[in-house]
């Protein structure tokens, strides 16, 4: 568990860092949960979106277990190395996004819209949201969105060859996502005010891209590790 740590601090990074792409995919369900609830009931505002976003990082979680499962399998071979060269390309290129210097990791959400097609109709059964369990399930639901962001972290957690790790990171990194997503009203405005700010952009992007040439394999990761 110990040797897990690190990675699961930088799966919660690599979601605070990601928070702004989260805000713009799912910020307008999260103003229509809170607009749904009278400012008076803050209580019953804030637990909506608890449980919206439980259920959001849980299918996180699912994902990674499912994909780990095929890390697992195909753990030790040749095949491991390619998934982890890809894992860490797609870092690259989502630190790229997040700095601002190329859109192209939005090319590969277009892999996740066939099931999108099917899942998003269910959606529209559990608005508006008027208890926890919809919240939870409406949640669960969105958490399959195609997003660029989820899809190259989920491939960095399934290359580490261990199912269960891969649903931790999973899980830790969706958890990285709620600051973002849970403010409401003028914090959500300041956070995201400082989400856009180029120099946190450019800051964020270069830590995101550092972290994917440290997963590349290579000699480098011994070297790194060693100091």
């Amino acid at each position: 568990m110990l040797e897990l740590a690190p990675l699961l601090v930088s799966a919660l990074i690599l979601g605070l860092l990601g928070g702004g792409h989260c805000l713009g995919m799912c910020g307008g369900l999260m103003g229509a949960l809170t607009l749904a609830i009278p400012p008076e009931q803050h209580g019953r505002r804030l637990q909506l979106l608890l449980a919206y976003n439980l259920g959001r990082i849980l299918s996180y979680s699912l994902a990674g277990l499912l994909l780990g499962l095929a890390g697992w399998a195909i753990a030790g071979s040749q095949a491991e190395v390619a998934m982890r060269t890809l894992a860490a390309l797609l870092l690259i290129a989502m630190g790229l996004y997040l700095a601002g210097w190329w859109s192209g990791l939005t090319r590969i959400e277009a892999l996740g819209r066939g099931l999108w097609r099917h899942i998003q109709p269910l959606t529209r059964r559990f608005m508006p949201v008027s208890s926890l369990p919809r919240a939870l399930i409406l949640g669960g639901l969105w958490g399959w969105l195609p997003c660029g962001l989820v899809y190259s972290t989920l491939l960095w957690a399934s290359s580490q060859g261990n199912a269960l790790n891969s649903a931790l990171l999973m899980l830790a990194f969706g958890l990285g996502t709620w600051p973002v997503l849970l403010a409401t009203g003028l914090a959500a405005e300041r956070i995201t005010a400082l989400l856009r700010k180029r120099g946190v952009r450019m800051a964020g992007g270069l830590l995101v891209i550092l972290f994917g040439i440290w997963t590349l394999p290579g000699p480098h990761q011994h070297w790194l590790m060693g100091h």
